[in-house]
This record gives C-alpha cells, sequence and structure tokens, in this order.
C-alpha cells in the first residue's frame, strides 16, 4: 500500500493554537510545527485558538494540526476551522478506534495512541489508507491506567510505556506507516531527552515530538548519525556492491538486515526518514 507522504524532518515542535504570535517562531526552529487545539489551550480559549488557526497561514507541507478528541465537544468546531486552512495532516488526540477517524477521508492522519484503548488499537489505525504516522503518548497513557507516574524515580519508563511505544512502532512499520516518539517534558534533562532520542533514530523512529524549542536541536543532532557510524555504512554498503550474498566485513558478518540497516543510516544523514 502506498502511503500518504508526511515531509518532515526528525524534530516535531508543539505550539499552542491561541498563540499566533509564536507560529512562525515554532515553525522556523523546528522540521514541522504541531499546532495544537487540545492540551496546550485551555477550555475558554478553544475558538481563539480555531480562529488563529485560520487567520494565520503557514507552509501547510510543514504543519500538523491536533484536533481535540473525536468524542469531545469541540471536534465538529476543530473540523470546521480546519476546512477553512490549507492544512491537510491532522493528528487526532486520544485516538481509540477507527471510528475516530470518520470524515478524515481528505486528510492524512496522525492517531496519537495515549491511552490504553488507543495503544490496542494501534495496528488497526496504522492499516487505514490515509494513516501516514502514528504517535504514541505516555502520560495520558498512564492517566487511562488509573496511574500517577509514566516513570520511575532515575527517569526510565515505567513498562506499561515501554510496552506502548514498542506496540505503536511495531504497528506503524507493519504497515508501512511513520512512527513519531512521545514528547520529553522534563526541560532540564537534555541528557534524558538526548538518550531516548537517539534509542528512537536507532530504533527506527522517523520523529520525536519537542514541546520547547531548545530540544529542538538536542533531537536532530541524536537522530543524524555520528562520523564513524556513518562511514562504516557507506562502506559496507560499497563492499556489497561486489559481494555474491553474506560476506565478511571488518571482522563481522554482513546479510540483507544488516545491510538495510546500513540503508536507514545513510538516510537519516541525508535528512530523510528511516522508513525504506
Amino acid at each position: 500500500m502506498t502511503r500518504p507522504a508526511i515531509p518532515f524532518g526528525p524534530a516535531l515542535l508543539f505550539c499552542p493554537a491561541d498563540r499566533p504570535d509564536r507560529y512562525e517562531k515554532a515553525l522556523a526552529r523546528a522540521d514541522a510545527v504541531i499546532l495544537d487545539l487540545e492540551d496546550a489551550v485551555a477550555e475558554d480559549r478553544k475558538a481563539a485558538a480555531r480562529e488563529a488557526l485560520v487567520a494565520s497561514p503557514l507552509d501547510p507541507e510543514r504543519v500538523i494540526v491536533r484536533l481535540n478528541p473525536a468524542a469531545s465537544a469541540h471536534r465538529d468546531a476543530d473540523l470546521e476551522a480546519l476546512a477553512a486552512t490549507p492544512y491537510r495532516v491532522v493528528m487526532l488526540a486520544k485516538c481509540e478506534g477507527t471510528a475516530d477517524l470518520v470524515d478524515l477521508e481528505d486528510y492524512v492522519a496522525v492517531p496519537l495512541c495515549e491511552t490504553a484503548r488507543g495503544v490496542l488499537a494501534a495496528a488497526e489505525l496504522a492499516a487505514l489508507p490515509n494513516v501516514g504516522a502514528l504517535m504514541w503518548g505516555a502520560e495520558d497513557l498512564v492517566a487511562s491506567l488509573g496511574g500517577s507516574s509514566s516513570r520511575h524515580a532515575d527517569g526510565r519508563y515505567r513498562d506499561p510505556a515501554v510496552h506502548a511505544r514498542a506496540t505503536v512502532l511495531l504497528a506503524a512499520a507493519a504497515h508501512g506507516a511513520l512512527a513519531i516518539d512521545a514528547v520529553h517534558l522534563d526541560l532540564d534533562d537534555d541528557a534524558g531527552l538526548r538518550a531516548e532520542a537517539e534509542d528512537a533514530a536507532a530504533l527506527g523512529f522517523a520523529a520525536t515530538a519537542c514541546v520547547h524549542p531548545a530540544q529542538v536541536p538536542i533531537v536532530r543532532a541524536a537522530y543524524r548519525p555520528d562520523g564513524p557510524r556513518l562511514e562504516w555504512a557507506r562502506a559496507v554498503l560499497a563492499a556489497a556492491e561486489n559481494a555474491p550474498g553474506v560476506f565478511a566485513f571488518r571482522g563481522a558478518m554482513v546479510d540483507g538486515p544488516v545491510l538495510r540497516q546500513a540503508e536507514a543510516i545513510v538516510r537519516l544523514a541525508n535528512g530523510a526518514s528511516t522508513a525504506p
């Protein structure tokens, strides 16, 4: 199945939709901006956020609009406002199943699997033809479980969050969609953000969402292969051109999966998604 294209880089930046004064700055600092009509906007500011969304045009190729949940009282008004804009990539907050995508056939959808139901529905969502990517979220997920913390004291995710992250990544990959990693909320934890983004890039996530502009360069650097890794990837691919099949390279066996990993490294270095 040919998936709809989502031409963004690795660092996506959330921006409250009721702050049009920040739109251009957010877009200038990140690879794409997520204009948020949901959690970043107070209830009494929802209408103002929709008005700002319509009145403040940006490059539609680099904009994702996060809608309020399908079951919320704001969804119809969100869609009405969206129809008056050039934006055609939408993120579905607290998406819990394929029914949440009704009436979105003309949009590229990014279901946000951030509840227990949403995580369990990840594969069904990824299979829909207009889904270009899946994202997951830890905080709403833990809230949906009746829990109070997504992380251990040392910053590591607790088991349900680890499971959700892997489930969303696997579901996206199984159906040819991209996967977006969750935000890192601790703004003072640069090392933790860097480690998570490096792990995300190594696993095949296409991007990591950011909640502050200062996180963008950290994420970009994490997704960019370092010199030795890139040199190895290019060298092993060059060696494969003259190899009949499985071969030894620098003391290690190289086969098809290793070559596909090398190709992913080169794509990352060229600024492309890891998705083949």
